[in-house]
Protein backbone atom coordinates (compact mmCIF):
# COMPACT_ATOMS: atom_id res chain seq x y z
CA UNK A 1 0.00 0.00 0.00
CA UNK A 2 1.12 3.53 -0.46
CA UNK A 3 0.40 5.77 1.88
CA UNK A 4 0.49 9.51 1.70
CA UNK A 5 1.14 11.24 4.79
CA UNK A 6 0.81 14.86 5.63
CA UNK A 7 2.69 16.81 8.44
CA UNK A 8 5.15 13.44 8.16
CA UNK A 9 8.34 15.40 9.66
CA UNK A 10 6.19 16.22 12.89
CA UNK A 11 6.02 14.74 16.21
CA UNK A 12 3.68 12.12 15.65
CA UNK A 13 3.89 11.89 11.63
CA UNK A 14 7.85 11.35 11.95
CA UNK A 15 6.99 8.27 14.05
CA UNK A 16 4.34 7.04 12.41
CA UNK A 17 7.09 6.94 8.95
CA UNK A 18 9.82 4.96 11.07
CA UNK A 19 7.24 2.41 12.09
CA UNK A 20 5.83 2.24 8.70
CA UNK A 21 9.49 2.20 7.06
CA UNK A 22 10.91 -0.43 9.64
CA UNK A 23 8.28 -2.71 10.53
CA UNK A 24 5.63 -2.76 6.99
CA UNK A 25 6.23 -3.44 3.68
CA UNK A 26 4.37 -0.08 3.16
CA UNK A 27 5.60 2.59 0.85
CA UNK A 28 5.54 6.44 2.00
CA UNK A 29 5.25 9.83 0.61
CA UNK A 30 5.77 12.72 3.59
CA UNK A 31 4.22 15.79 2.57
CA UNK A 32 5.31 18.41 4.56
CA UNK A 33 5.91 22.28 4.50
CA UNK A 34 8.71 22.51 7.35
CA UNK A 35 7.53 24.42 9.72
CA UNK A 36 9.37 25.24 12.96
CA UNK A 37 7.64 22.35 14.62
CA UNK A 38 8.94 19.87 11.30
CA UNK A 39 12.30 17.86 12.13
CA UNK A 40 13.50 16.32 9.06
CA UNK A 41 16.57 14.91 11.22
CA UNK A 42 14.27 12.37 12.68
CA UNK A 43 13.92 10.45 9.31
CA UNK A 44 17.35 11.08 8.18
CA UNK A 45 18.13 7.17 8.65
CA UNK A 46 15.36 6.40 5.96
CA UNK A 47 16.35 9.74 3.27
CA UNK A 48 17.20 6.66 0.94
CA UNK A 49 14.85 3.70 1.56
CA UNK A 50 13.19 2.66 -1.35
CA UNK A 51 9.79 3.10 -0.41
CA UNK A 52 9.94 7.09 1.24
CA UNK A 53 9.64 9.98 -0.70
CA UNK A 54 9.23 13.63 0.61
CA UNK A 55 7.46 16.62 -0.71
CA UNK A 56 8.41 20.30 0.73
CA UNK A 57 4.55 21.33 0.30
CA UNK A 58 1.97 23.28 1.97
CA UNK A 59 -1.53 21.75 2.61
CA UNK A 60 -3.12 25.17 1.63
CA UNK A 61 -1.65 24.86 -1.84
CA UNK A 62 -3.33 22.54 -5.05
CA UNK A 63 -2.54 19.24 -3.90
CA UNK A 64 -4.74 17.27 -7.05
CA UNK A 65 -1.48 17.16 -9.29
CA UNK A 66 0.41 15.69 -6.67
CA UNK A 67 -2.03 13.04 -5.81
CA UNK A 68 -2.71 11.87 -9.55
CA UNK A 69 1.45 11.81 -9.73
CA UNK A 70 2.01 9.83 -6.61
CA UNK A 71 -1.34 7.58 -6.74
CA UNK A 72 -1.56 6.95 -2.96
CA UNK A 73 -3.71 4.30 -1.70
CA UNK A 74 -4.83 5.65 1.13
CA UNK A 75 -3.83 9.35 2.78
CA UNK A 76 -3.16 9.85 6.45
CA UNK A 77 -3.65 13.69 7.34
CA UNK A 78 -1.82 14.87 10.40
CA UNK A 79 -0.36 18.39 9.13
CA UNK A 80 -1.49 20.55 11.34
CA UNK A 81 -0.64 23.44 14.53
CA UNK A 82 -1.05 21.84 17.78
CA UNK A 83 0.20 23.74 20.71
CA UNK A 84 -2.60 25.24 22.53
CA UNK A 85 -0.60 28.40 24.23
CA UNK A 86 0.10 28.83 20.51
CA UNK A 87 -3.63 28.78 19.34
CA UNK A 88 -4.26 31.55 22.25
CA UNK A 89 -1.83 33.98 20.66
CA UNK A 90 -2.18 33.39 17.14
CA UNK A 91 -5.68 31.80 16.34
CA UNK A 92 -6.03 32.56 12.89
CA UNK A 93 -2.57 30.64 12.01
CA UNK A 94 -4.65 27.44 13.26
CA UNK A 95 -7.71 28.75 11.03
CA UNK A 96 -5.70 28.75 7.94
CA UNK A 97 -3.76 25.33 8.54
CA UNK A 98 -6.22 23.27 10.55
CA UNK A 99 -9.33 24.39 8.97
CA UNK A 100 -8.69 25.78 5.53
CA UNK A 101 -5.94 23.99 4.65
CA UNK A 102 -7.91 20.47 5.87
CA UNK A 103 -10.53 21.37 3.03
CA UNK A 104 -8.61 21.85 0.63
CA UNK A 105 -6.87 18.58 1.26
CA UNK A 106 -10.20 17.33 1.40
CA UNK A 107 -11.26 18.51 -1.83
CA UNK A 108 -7.80 17.72 -3.80
CA UNK A 109 -8.45 13.71 -2.31
CA UNK A 110 -12.01 13.68 -3.54
CA UNK A 111 -11.32 14.31 -7.08
CA UNK A 112 -8.41 12.47 -7.24
CA UNK A 113 -10.98 9.53 -5.80
CA UNK A 114 -13.54 10.21 -8.27
CA UNK A 115 -10.73 8.95 -10.89
CA UNK A 116 -9.55 5.98 -9.60
CA UNK A 117 -10.67 2.74 -11.16
CA UNK A 118 -13.43 1.03 -9.23
CA UNK A 119 -10.94 -1.47 -7.53
CA UNK A 120 -8.94 1.00 -6.47
CA UNK A 121 -11.33 3.47 -5.13
CA UNK A 122 -13.19 1.05 -3.23
CA UNK A 123 -10.16 0.23 -1.10
CA UNK A 124 -9.25 4.11 -0.76
CA UNK A 125 -9.16 5.71 2.86
CA UNK A 126 -8.59 9.31 4.34
CA UNK A 127 -7.60 9.20 8.53
CA UNK A 128 -8.08 12.36 9.98
CA UNK A 129 -6.00 12.21 13.04
CA UNK A 130 -7.91 14.56 15.79
CA UNK A 131 -7.11 14.89 19.02
CA UNK A 132 -9.36 13.86 22.61
CA UNK A 133 -9.25 17.45 22.90
CA UNK A 134 -12.41 18.40 20.61
CA UNK A 135 -14.45 16.61 23.63
CA UNK A 136 -13.57 19.53 26.11
CA UNK A 137 -13.39 19.17 29.34
CA UNK A 138 -14.16 15.79 31.37
CA UNK A 139 -12.65 17.11 34.88
CA UNK A 140 -15.49 15.72 37.92
CA UNK A 141 -17.23 12.93 35.79
CA UNK A 142 -16.24 9.02 35.92
CA UNK A 143 -16.66 8.34 32.46
CA UNK A 144 -14.39 8.86 29.80
CA UNK A 145 -14.90 10.14 26.47
CA UNK A 146 -16.38 7.62 23.50
CA UNK A 147 -16.25 8.32 20.17
CA UNK A 148 -19.88 9.52 19.77
CA UNK A 149 -19.76 11.83 22.75
CA UNK A 150 -20.42 15.64 21.83
CA UNK A 151 -17.60 17.66 20.66
CA UNK A 152 -17.32 20.79 23.28
CA UNK A 153 -13.86 22.56 22.07
CA UNK A 154 -12.35 24.90 24.64
CA UNK A 155 -9.07 26.51 22.91
CA UNK A 156 -8.55 27.81 19.37
CA UNK A 157 -6.73 24.97 18.53
CA UNK A 158 -9.29 22.05 19.92
CA UNK A 159 -12.12 24.29 18.14
CA UNK A 160 -10.16 24.12 14.88
CA UNK A 161 -9.51 20.31 15.08
CA UNK A 162 -13.01 19.94 16.42
CA UNK A 163 -13.86 21.98 12.55
CA UNK A 164 -11.46 19.64 10.41
CA UNK A 165 -13.29 16.73 11.72
CA UNK A 166 -16.55 17.99 10.91
CA UNK A 167 -15.46 19.09 7.53
CA UNK A 168 -14.32 15.45 7.11
CA UNK A 169 -17.48 13.94 8.19
CA UNK A 170 -19.25 16.47 5.28
CA UNK A 171 -16.82 15.61 2.55
CA UNK A 172 -18.27 12.02 3.29
CA UNK A 173 -21.46 12.73 3.47
CA UNK A 174 -21.86 14.73 0.43
CA UNK A 175 -19.16 13.40 -1.89
CA UNK A 176 -18.93 10.17 -1.06
CA UNK A 177 -15.48 10.52 -0.04
CA UNK A 178 -14.02 7.44 2.12
CA UNK A 179 -13.72 8.81 5.74
CA UNK A 180 -12.38 7.52 9.04
CA UNK A 181 -11.07 9.93 12.33
CA UNK A 182 -9.62 8.96 14.86
CA UNK A 183 -8.45 10.83 18.52
CA UNK A 184 -5.25 10.04 20.64
CA UNK A 185 -4.88 11.64 23.60
CA UNK A 186 -1.37 13.66 25.01
CA UNK A 187 1.83 11.63 22.59
CA UNK A 188 5.19 11.51 24.34
CA UNK A 189 8.21 10.29 23.57
CA UNK A 190 11.64 10.72 21.33
CA UNK A 191 11.68 13.78 18.60
CA UNK A 192 8.93 15.64 20.13
CA UNK A 193 9.26 19.50 20.11
CA UNK A 194 10.97 21.38 22.60
CA UNK A 195 7.53 23.47 23.54
CA UNK A 196 5.77 20.36 25.27
CA UNK A 197 5.50 19.54 28.51
CA UNK A 198 8.27 16.61 28.88
CA UNK A 199 10.91 17.76 26.88
CA UNK A 200 10.95 21.42 27.96
CA UNK A 201 10.96 19.87 31.66
CA UNK A 202 14.17 17.50 30.54
CA UNK A 203 15.56 20.56 28.88
CA UNK A 204 15.08 23.02 32.15
CA UNK A 205 16.25 20.27 34.18
CA UNK A 206 19.45 19.82 32.92
CA UNK A 207 20.21 23.47 32.54
CA UNK A 208 19.03 23.77 36.15
CA UNK A 209 16.08 25.82 35.50
CA UNK A 210 12.84 26.14 36.61
CA UNK A 211 9.90 23.63 35.83
CA UNK A 212 6.89 25.87 35.37
CA UNK A 213 3.52 23.80 35.68
CA UNK A 214 0.14 26.18 35.25
CA UNK A 215 -2.23 26.02 37.87
CA UNK A 216 -1.50 23.87 40.65
CA UNK A 217 -0.47 20.90 38.57
CA UNK A 218 -3.46 19.40 38.71
CA UNK A 219 -4.91 18.95 35.51
CA UNK A 220 -5.07 15.57 33.98
CA UNK A 221 -4.10 13.83 30.57
CA UNK A 222 -4.17 10.67 29.56
CA UNK A 223 -0.33 9.64 28.48
CA UNK A 224 0.39 7.69 25.04
CA UNK A 225 3.75 6.61 23.93
CA UNK A 226 3.98 8.09 20.51
CA UNK A 227 5.00 4.69 18.73
CA UNK A 228 1.71 3.01 20.10
CA UNK A 229 0.26 6.07 18.55
CA UNK A 230 1.73 4.88 15.20
CA UNK A 231 0.88 1.14 15.74
CA UNK A 232 -2.71 2.34 16.18
CA UNK A 233 -2.89 4.59 13.12
CA UNK A 234 -1.29 1.77 11.33
CA UNK A 235 -4.17 -0.75 12.17
CA UNK A 236 -6.49 1.95 11.88
CA UNK A 237 -5.77 2.38 8.14
CA UNK A 238 -5.71 -1.35 7.42
CA UNK A 239 -8.18 -2.31 8.86
CA UNK A 240 -10.76 0.24 10.50
CA UNK A 241 -14.08 0.50 9.11
CA UNK A 242 -15.11 3.54 6.71
CA UNK A 243 -17.21 5.92 8.48
CA UNK A 244 -16.10 5.14 12.49
CA UNK A 245 -14.17 7.23 14.48
CA UNK A 246 -11.36 5.51 16.61
CA UNK A 247 -10.15 6.34 20.31
CA UNK A 248 -6.53 6.02 20.88
CA UNK A 249 -5.58 6.45 24.65
CA UNK A 250 -2.96 4.56 27.03
CA UNK A 251 -5.55 4.32 29.90
CA UNK A 252 -3.02 6.30 31.70
CA UNK A 253 -4.46 9.73 33.40
CA UNK A 254 -1.76 11.23 35.33
CA UNK A 255 -1.64 14.64 36.85
CA UNK A 256 0.88 16.93 35.03
CA UNK A 257 2.41 17.52 38.88
CA UNK A 258 2.73 13.18 38.54
CA UNK A 259 4.48 13.69 35.12
CA UNK A 260 7.07 16.44 36.24
CA UNK A 261 7.87 14.36 39.23
CA UNK A 262 8.12 11.40 37.06
CA UNK A 263 10.56 13.17 34.41
CA UNK A 264 12.29 14.48 38.08
CA UNK A 265 13.11 10.86 39.37
CA UNK A 266 13.86 9.57 35.76
CA UNK A 267 16.57 12.39 35.83
CA UNK A 268 18.04 11.75 39.14
CA UNK A 269 18.27 7.91 38.01
CA UNK A 270 20.24 8.74 34.60
CA UNK A 271 21.90 12.19 34.92
CA UNK A 272 22.64 12.45 38.91
CA UNK A 273 25.29 14.60 37.65
CA UNK A 274 23.00 17.26 37.00
CA UNK A 275 21.12 17.23 39.52
CA UNK A 276 20.60 20.88 41.62
CA UNK A 277 22.41 20.56 45.04
CA UNK A 278 19.51 21.22 46.92
CA UNK A 279 17.65 18.37 49.29
CA UNK A 280 14.56 17.61 46.92
CA UNK A 281 17.08 17.34 43.50
CA UNK A 282 15.22 18.23 40.63
CA UNK A 283 11.72 18.31 42.04
CA UNK A 284 12.94 21.39 43.45
CA UNK A 285 13.13 23.47 40.56
CA UNK A 286 9.10 22.98 40.02
CA UNK A 287 7.32 26.41 40.00
CA UNK A 288 4.04 27.00 39.94
CA UNK A 289 2.59 29.40 37.32
CA UNK A 290 -0.42 31.66 36.66
CA UNK A 291 -3.26 29.02 34.52
CA UNK A 292 -3.59 29.20 31.19
CA UNK A 293 -6.85 30.90 30.07
CA UNK A 294 -9.52 28.35 29.39
CA UNK A 295 -7.52 25.79 30.73
CA UNK A 296 -9.11 21.97 30.51
CA UNK A 297 -8.86 20.02 33.88
CA UNK A 298 -9.33 16.74 32.09
CA UNK A 299 -9.35 14.32 29.24
CA UNK A 300 -10.10 11.18 29.20
CA UNK A 301 -10.94 8.86 26.38
CA UNK A 302 -12.99 5.16 26.42
CA UNK A 303 -10.89 3.00 24.17
CA UNK A 304 -12.74 -0.34 24.44
CA UNK A 305 -13.42 0.48 20.67
CA UNK A 306 -10.24 0.17 19.14
CA UNK A 307 -9.19 -2.67 21.42
CA UNK A 308 -12.04 -4.70 20.39
CA UNK A 309 -12.43 -3.96 16.89
CA UNK A 310 -8.73 -3.41 15.66
CA UNK A 311 -7.40 -5.65 18.75
CA UNK A 312 -4.81 -2.78 19.35
CA UNK A 313 -3.82 -1.74 22.98
CA UNK A 314 -0.68 0.42 24.63
CA UNK A 315 2.32 -1.79 24.78
CA UNK A 316 4.45 0.86 26.85
CA UNK A 317 3.90 1.76 30.08
CA UNK A 318 4.00 4.99 31.53
CA UNK A 319 7.45 4.75 33.38
CA UNK A 320 8.86 2.78 30.90
CA UNK A 321 8.05 5.24 28.30
CA UNK A 322 9.17 8.04 30.36
CA UNK A 323 12.39 6.04 31.05
CA UNK A 324 12.69 5.73 26.77
CA UNK A 325 12.17 9.58 26.55
CA UNK A 326 14.49 10.97 29.04
CA UNK A 327 17.15 8.26 28.31
CA UNK A 328 17.00 9.63 24.11
CA UNK A 329 16.81 13.12 25.41
CA UNK A 330 20.20 12.55 27.24
CA UNK A 331 21.49 10.22 24.78
CA UNK A 332 21.25 13.25 22.48
CA UNK A 333 22.77 15.66 24.59
CA UNK A 334 25.73 13.32 24.38
CA UNK A 335 26.34 13.44 20.50
CA UNK A 336 25.90 17.24 20.29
Amino acid sequence: MKLLISGGCGFIGSALIRYLLANTAHSVVNLDKLTYAANPAALADFNQHPNYCFIKQDIGYPLGQLFFQHQPDAIIHLAAETHVDNSLKQPDLFIKTNINGTANLLQGARYYWQGLDHERKARFRLLQVSTDEVFGDWAGRQLKASETSPYAPSSPYAASKAAADHLARAWQRSFGLPIIISHSSNNYGPWQHAEKLIPRCISQALQGKPLPIYGNGKAIRDWLYVKDHARALVQIIEKGRVGESYNIGANCEKTTLAVVNAICQALEKFAPEYSPNNPQGFAGLIKFIQDRPGHDLRYALNVEKIQTELHWQAQESFNSGIDKTVQWYLNQLNTQ
